[in-house]
């Protein structure tokens, strides 16, 4: 799924109005019956309901539900801010349909007028959507604080009223904080972003019958990665294979204190189909390898790593430590490997105090850095848009990929930006970025393509953490429940 801008969302309005065709105002019906329905099915069409409209188009779709609403046996009542401007021709167009059924239309020229709002009552937001691009004064952002102070439920239409698509709600405007939102046809670059959490609530896409076409015509930067494409890519196991057809493995991880990041990327690793592991530990902890992961090899870290390109892959990184002697392990492999890496958790804080040895990194390495790695590594950002435009740009520079982990994980590759949307908030717990490392230093093993490697590794673990949540709650999730699921992942994105 494509992720659009204002200007492409536009566009694709037109286009269906060209290509279907159909009238701007049949478009607007359409959308208005979608709303229509959700609030019916979700029983909001029995509170008393107050809809808030601008005098843009989005303020026209709160007309047309208004309209509905009375229609099927609502009394709402509308309010439309008033600046002074006339509106667009659907707005007005809707306008004069409302006024034949109903007296309850409310001009707001000033906060005086505002009204009050209960606890129990439904507000429908449709003051401002894609197409603002100025920050809300006097008026529009009085009222929009005046409906922030209340209680009741609101949906905001197409995005909250304040909301930009393409930048960050922090300290740039006043935004309504919706409890839904019920956006166009496909999810928006704003809801991807957790510093926008705060105000959209749960969003639901709603098809209004847009041209399905018009999305394969435009380029983009961002997209959200389809499930159909990862399973193109996952390789089915041949009947006479063997372990030497899916690749060594090195994991160099783990320390006093920190065996467990090692256990568990060691374990994912395995789940996820690499032939041979080698786990890289301090002497002093490789009892415990033994012991939990007894289909691995377990080198000690105080010999000397010979043969490096005899591993197909390389990850390093989970619980390794950060003192002088895994500054000599890192940059000796940075140097002395040409294949791609895995650098994850100290290895990316290391990196982060020899900034110069970017350059070293392999082709097709994958560095999985959490929001404040990330800005450790690559300098300071002020929000989630600007880290995200930041790993675009830095994976046109540098011949690595980045994967910037959150709720919709972000894979960087050569200029191009793929979401993930598979994973929850049990994945909010310690050890869970040491399982990816496990699961990506494996793909990378069996010589999948690094940007297959990363795509296919993120929503995997993904998969694998909703699936867990079968048996367990959010709350109760563990990294070692995500691990013992991959199989089921596998198998449930390949059915």
């Amino acid at each position: 799924m494509k992720l659009l801008s204002p200007a492409q969302i536009r566009q694709w309005d037109e286009y269906t109005i060209l290509h279907e065709p159909i009238a701007s105002i049949y478009l607007m019906e359409r959308a208005a019956i979608s709303c229509l329905k959700w609030i019916h099915d979700n029983g909001y069409h029995n509170l008393p309901i107050k809809i808030f409209c601008g005098k843009g188009n989005n303020g026209g779709d709160g007309l047309a539900i208004a309209r509905l609403l009375i229609q099927q046996g609502s009394q709402p009542k509308i309010y439309i801010l008033d600046f002074g401007k006339e509106g667009t021709v659907d707005f007005l167009t809707n306008l004069q349909k409302l006024q034949e059924l109903t007296t309850d239309i409310y001009f707001l020229e000033s906060k005086n007028l505002f009204p009050s709002i209960g606890e129990n009552e439904l507000i429908i937001d449709a003051l401002f959507g894609v197409g603002l691009n100025r920050s809300l004064e006097t008026t529009g952002g009085e009222l929009i604080q005046h409906i922030n102070q209340c209680k009741a439920t609101i949906i905001s239409i197409d995005m909250p009223s304040g909301m930009f698509i393409d930048k960050s709600c922090k300290n740039h405007n006043v935004v309504i904080r919706a409890t839904h939102t019920l956006t166009f046809q496909t999810m928006k670059c704003c809801f991807l972003m957790a510093e926008n959490a705060d105000f959209f609530g749960e969003v639901t896409v709603l098809d209004i019958g847009l041209d399905k076409i018009f999305p394969e015509t435009v380029e983009t930067v961002f997209e959200i990665i389809p499930r159909q494409l990862v399973r193109s890519w996952i390789r089915p196991r041949k009947p006479f294979s063997h372990k030497g057809m899916y690749g060594h493995a090195l994991l160099i991880a783990g320390n006093k204190g920190k065996i467990g990041a090692a256990i568990l990327a060691a374990k994912s690793c395995l789940r996820t189909g690499v032939g041979v592991l080698t786990v890289n530990v301090p002497k002093a902890v490789s009892s415990i390898l033994y012991a939990t992961v007894p289909e691995a090899m377990v080198m000690a870290r105080e010999e000397n790593i010979f043969f490096l390109n005899a591993y197909k892959s390389i990850g390093i990184g989970p619980g390794f430590g950060v003192g002088k002697t895994s500054e000599k392990i890192l940059l000796h492999i940075l140097t002395h490997y040409s294949n791609p890496l895995l650098i994850d958790a100290d290895a990316l804080t290391i990196l982060s105090a020899h900034k110069n040895w970017l350059m070293n990194i392999p082709s097709g390495s994958i560095l999985t850095p959490h929001p404040k790695e990330f800005d450790r590594v690559f300098g300071d950002c002020k929000n989630d848009f600007e880290r995200a435009d930041k790993a675009i740009a830095l994976s046109k520079q540098y011949p690595f990929i980045i994967i910037l982990k959150g709720h919709y994980t972000l894979i960087a590759a050569e200029g191009k930006g793929w979401h993930n949307s598979t994973g929850n908030a049990g994945l909010a717990k310690a050890g869970s970025g040491d399982t990816l490392s496990g699961i990506l230093t494996a793909l990378l093993a069996q010589q999948y393509p690094s940007l297959q490697a990363a795509i296919i590794g993120v929503y995997l673990h993904g998969v694998a953490a909703d699936i867990t949540l079968e048996t367990q709650s959010m709350e109760s999730v563990l990294a070692s429940d995500v691990i013992e699921n991959i199989g089921r992942a596998f198998r449930k994105i390949c059915s």
